[in-house]
């Protein structure tokens, strides 16, 4: 007999409860893409950290072109040339221009760039044909960051842009929120291998590399332990092993936790520290979680065996909690409003998350395949997951339903 019956917000809740805030590490800049900042980065020097050259070009005195009022180009002797990264820039003379390249130090004394185009192209002396103002086609140090702003804010997500500032201010690491480390559970006699011949009553197991797929899709870091025996004893004896060679922060299984014989998940884990019950949803209805004290406490959750069910349950509970314990700014999918293009029909009383396929451009879904929860094509083919509520028995075409984006 269950020993709850909670709705899905009260499920999400308790297992949102069992994950605590990751600690944060240290990460060199050029693995931390998807990563989130567990303190600011401020910058260490100014961007850009000198007045340099937007332009291929010459560097020059604005004024000195300025006194040829009947528009006849003027010609300068190149005094130096500047490419980017050299150091040693001399200043610029009265009545010279300097050749200057893109990123290249502007030197002293010159106060604006006059871009090749605009010129003859000369190496000893230059004929400049434009006029340009003062401060033309200079990139002044400072403009973009000043040395000691907060470029980065605690809880930003770190993609190339973010890669790229805190490179360009001088990190070479950046402290991050570490990954939750989650151990993939698959158990069941049935199941085998992938690439294996099936015997009668096998089938090729699933449920384990979706959903260690599903972990490091959400941002932590999964490993797959398979095949772990039918046998409540073995079984437990398997997880000790695992848990005393390493860190776990979550023990993620599927399947063995409805009410019938032969369910090793529950029992091994009853009277343990996890409860099992019922959540008022469709697919997904057994669940369990809590923590294991004879198992140095690990956060334990167990997903219904069914593919569906398992794909569901761990969107609605599991993938939510994971994001938000390495502070994730949105560890929710992403939702949308879409009106629906046929008639549906729903249980009283549960909550249902069918797959759909959304058209975008007409803001309609369809449903893919049925609501059975052993169906895993039509899974692979669905964008999103189409939230009907509790009280809601029957939807008209044309019904207004709201989406959960299923993003890759």
């Amino acid at each position: 007999m269950a020993s709850f019956r909670r709705t899905v917000e009260e499920h999400r809740a308790a297992v949102a409860a069992l994950l605590s805030p990751m600690p944060a590490e240290d990460v060199v800049i050029a693995q931390a893409r998807g990563r989130v900042l567990a303190s600011d980065v401020v910058a260490a020097v100014s961007l850009p950290s000198f007045d340099n050259s937007a332009m291929d070009g010459y560097a020059v005195r604005a004024a000195e072109l300025l006194g040829n009022g009947d528009g006849e180009p003027v010609e300068l002797p190149v005094g130096a040339d500047i490419p980017a990264g050299r150091v040693d820039v001399p200043p610029l003379e009265p009545g010279t221009a300097h050749r200057i390249m893109t990123g290249a130090a502007l030197p002293a004394g010159a106060d604006a760039v006059v871009p090749v185009e605009e010129t003859d192209g000369g190496t000893s002396t230059v004929r400049v044909t434009a006029v340009p103002k003062p401060g033309a086609y200079v990139r002044y140090a400072g403009e973009d960051v000043r040395a000691g702003d907060v470029v980065l804010r605690a809880g930003t997500v770190l993609g190339p842009a973010q890669i790229g500032v805190a490179a360009a201010v001088g990190c070479a690491t950046v402290s991050v929120r570490r990954r939750p480390k989650v151990l993939v559970l698959s158990t069941g006699s049935e199941l085998v291998a992938p690439g294996t011949e099936l015997q009668e009553g096998q089938i090729y197991e699933s449920n384990g590399p979706m959903l260690a797929a599903a972990v490091e899709d959400a941002g932590g870091q999964a490993e797959l332990l398979r095949f772990v025996p039918d046998d409540v004893e073995q079984f437990l004896d398997r997880l000790r092993q695992r848990l005393d060679a390493g860190q776990v922060d979550l023990v993620l299984t599927s399947g063995g936790v409805s009410a019938g014989a032969y369910e090793v998940v529950r029992d091994a884990f009853t009277g343990r520290g996890v409860e099992f019950g019922r959540v008022a949803m469709q697919p997904g209805g057994p669940q369990g979680a809590g923590r294991v004290a004879e198992l140095g406490g690990v956060c334990v959750v167990t997903l219904p065996g069914n593919p569906v069910s398992t794909h569901v349950s761990f969107e609605v509970f599991v993938r939510p909690a994971l994001r938000a314990s390495f502070g994730h700014p949105h560890p929710e999918r992403p939702l949308v409003t879409a009106t629906l293009s046929e008639h549906w029909r729903s249980p009283a009383g549960r909550r249902q998350y069918r797959r759909g396929l959304l058209d975008a451009v007409e803001g309609t879904v369809q449903e893919v395949g049925t609501s059975a929860s052993h169906m895993l094509g039509s899974l692979a083919r669905a964008d999103c997951l189409v939230v009907v509520p509790e009280a809601v028995t029957e939807l008209d075409a044309g019904a207004a339903v709201e989406l959960w984006l299923l993003e890759p």
